[in-house]
């Protein structure tokens, strides 16, 4: 086996710390993926990708009105050429041009199979053909006048265009979308007609604000249309700091079948809501009960969307079920507004709508003034060519005799008529019939037009007004061929309905069982013979009560913290349940006190194990975390209704207190005021009461008894009390 042996000192072997050797790399490959990869350019808009797709057809000369070539012939000549990377990759890019319900103006006319808003693939590329479409001629118009800068391709062996001439504002107008490293951008569609009106008026007055300009420019103008709800606020934040959201719903109807039937008919879903996707999604909310006002959903498109939602009854509102879909499915959708692109350094930053508008503009003037000068050369050139065929008719014999009798024709030509080397070899390469057929006044005629040309390109170069001017009305002929009605409505006046919680649980009736081992089940319907009841060896039952599964619980525990349950939450009650510490954070050691079913506006009675307590409002014990609400200082006792008008207390030395509820002050967190004054022990029990009926208490055997005396120990609160009747342990 033969050993390699290391190269000498100085050869390919760098010592250097991994750490620096890893930092140096990963940020070239950072770099590489923002610049040539990811990020749009805000002066055409589009990622190198996209850049060389359009390029490549331009040179391809696959303009609208000729014949369309298959997509791989297309796709090899970009990665050949221009893209070093996967066709796969090219292909998704190229098709998603051609995408209507991608692109606001698709840029690749595609002709076969190319995917749909159902989310169905592409076919394959051997299969598709395409070519460019009239708003991609915008885009290259001008490319081969000197509008934009190239560099060379990967290999060398070409050239290709550094950022395309641009037309129209394609960043806002198509949008885009990226993920780069430490860095995304998400940038919706727009309507070239309104992006076109606020560059004129920010040509006219640059110091607008973005508010001013909103009025050209309300918002977002997304393909596949739809509704959106963001409000004027939201899109304003979007604009003015480049980064926020856009809340799209889809576009729907109610349809009157008769005799009060009606249903509900999509029309237009969320941009880049895949169709098939969300029919199974609302038919998983259906078959999950998570929505039960909806009764059915079908799928009747054609060429136009048509989704049919069906009501499970017919006294369901219209605007209650669609707000509850709303919530539950992608009916409604937030985009992100996150507008990271690369300025003309090449350089990534966030950038505001004016930034976006002023930025393309300058391209718009640079890309004018660099055509212009183009264009002024060769009307120059022209002019001077002119100049020496008028010589001709002029001196058309002597001409004719120096080119048939002198040696060296060219040097005579020039030194007898002050000729320049251009005019001489224009004169001499020009044949005898053509200029026969020359006439002076049509030498004259071009020559005038051309200096009239050559005079209106030099005052425009030289005069920054004139440029704005001229820019302004190459955008309104832009805006003539490609603008479109808006198909998002900006309706900030839409406010949500609030959707009762029966709109996103199917109510029914179950019976809630606590064990006093804390295990939690709901089993169906109405158990009242609790007998029937089983649990695991050991343990009994609790608490059990009947409820609904739109209902919330209050669960409260011995270290003063009021929990939230939902009841269409709670594992079944098949089995035995499950703990309710899974459900919340509930400490180890931790008691529960008691659980019982919210009530809106009603009051809890909480007391203390050191005779302290409040009333707290049920609708301040209402918590979204697992770790519940702090609600009371101390070791909690008891947590009852707060109903009646008398509370009646019990101490654990045998002495009871009963004094007027109105005494106890309403808190929603606290320690509270003393309910009964004790020597020694604390608090045993607490139950309130009406003074009509009078309260009951439990005797030892479990039989309920009316307390009928109970005005004898009627007092304030804060009490010691007396010694409290025979028998009296507990009142519930």
């Amino acid at each position: 086996m033969t050993l390699l042996t290391p190269p000498p000192e100085g050869g390919r072997i760098i010592e250097e710390p991994l750490g620096e050797a890893l930092s140096r790399r990963y940020l070239a490959y950072a770099l590489s993926t923002i610049t040539h990869r990811a990020l749009p350019d805000v002066r055409d808009g589009l990622k190198p990708v996209h850049r060389r797709i359009l390029y490549a057809m331009h040179e391809m000369r696959l303009n609208p009105q000729a014949a369309a070539r298959k997509c791989a012939k297309v796709v090899g000549e970009v990665m050949g050429g221009y893209h070093p990377h996967g066709d796969a990759s090219i292909y998704d890019a190229l098709v998603r041009l051609a995408q209507d319900f991608s692109q606001r103006y698709p840029l690749v006319d595609g002709q076969g199979n190319f995917g749909n808003i159902d989310g169905d693939s592409a076919a394959a590329m051997r299969y598709t053909e395409c070519k460019l479409t009239p708003a991609a001629l915008y885009m290259l118009d001008g490319i081969e006048q000197d509008a934009v800068d190239f560099r060379p391709t990967y290999d060398d062996q070409d050239e290709e265009p550094v950022v395309l001439p641009a037309g129209f504002p394609n960043l806002l107008a198509n949008g885009a979308s990226g993920i780069a490293v430490g860095m995304a951008t998400s940038i919706p569609p727009h309507n070239a007609g309104e992006l076109i009106e606020g560059c004129l008026a920010l040509i006219e007055r640059p110091e607008i604000t973005t508010r001013e300009l909103m009025a050209h420019i309300p918002g977002p103008d997304f393909p596949t249309g739809g509704v959106s709800v963001e409000g004027e606020a939201g899109i304003f934040e979007a604009y003015e700091t480049g980064k926020g959201g856009v809340r799209l719903r889809a576009r729907w109807s109610v349809e009157d079948l008769g005799r009060g039937q009606w249903q509900i008919i999509v029309t237009e879903i969320p941009y880049q809501v895949q169709k098939g996707r969300l029919i199974e999604q609302l038919a998983e909310l259906i078959e999950s009960k998570k929505a039960p006002l909806l009764g059915d959903v079908r799928d009747e498109s054609a060429e136009d969307i048509r989704l049919v939602l069906e009501p499970r009854a017919r006294n369901v509102e219209a605007e209650v079920l669609m707000e509850s879909l709303f919530r539950l499915s992608d009916l409604e959708v937030r985009f992100p507004v996150n507008i990271t692109v690369l300025d003309e350094s090449n350089r990534p930053g966030v950038l505001g709508l004016k930034a976006c508008l002023q930025a393309f503009l300058n391209h718009r003037r640079e890309v004018l003034v660099r055509r212009s000068q183009w264009r002024l050369e060769r009307v120059r050139k022209r002019l001077h060519l002119l100049d020496g065929l008028k010589l001709i008719f002029l001196h058309l014999d002597e001409v004719i005799r120096i080119v048939r009798e002198e040696e060296h024709p060219k040097a005579v030509l020039i030194a007898r008529f002050n000729l320049s080397e251009v005019q001489a070899d224009f004169i001499l390469d020009t044949r005898l019939r053509q200029i026969a057929r020359l006439e002076e006044m049509a030498i004259d005629k071009e020559h005038a037009e051309l200096s009239s040309e050559l005079a209106g390109l030099e005052a425009l170069i030289g005069s920054q007004a004139r440029q704005w001017k001229a820019v302004a009305a190459q955008l309104r002929e832009v805006a003539k061929a490609i603008a479109s009605p808006r198909r998002t409505d900006i309706s900030g006046a839409i406010e949500s309905v609030r959707a009762p919680v029966e709109a996103f649980v199917a109510r029914e009736t179950i019976t809630v069982i606590l064990s006093e081992r804390g295990w939690i089940r709901a089993a169906k319907g109405r158990i009242e013979d609790a007998s029937e009841l089983r649990f695991k060896e050991g343990d009994k039952l609790a608490i059990h009560f009947v409820a609904e599964t739109t209902d919330k619980l209050l669960l409260a525990s011995s270290d003063g913290r009021i929990f939230t349950l939902g009841a269409d939450k709670l594992p079944s009650g098949r089995g035995h349940g499950e703990p309710v510490r899974l459900m919340i954070d509930l400490d180890e050691g931790v008691e529960i006190v008691a659980l019982v079913v919210h009530r809106h506006g009603g009051k809890l009675l909480l007391g203390s194990d050191a005779g302290y307590g409040f009333i707290a409002p049920e609708n301040d014990l209402l918590a979204s975390k697992r770790g519940g609400k702090q609600v009371l200082n101390g070791t909690l006792r008891v947590a009852i209704r707060a109903e009646g008008d008398h509370v009646a207390t019990l101490g654990a030395n045998g002495k009871a207190l009963v004094f007027p509820l109105s005494e106890l002050p309403e808190m929603a967190r606290g320690k509270g005021v003393r309910l009964q004054m004790y020597l020694d022990g604390g608090l045993r029990d607490v139950t309130t009461f009406s003074a009509e009926s009078g309260p009951e208490w439990v005797d030892g055997g479990g039989r309920r008894r009316q307390w009928l005396d109970w005005q004898q120990w009627l007092g304030r609160r804060a009490g010691a009390g007396k010694p409290a009747p025979r028998g009296l342990k507990r009142f519930r």
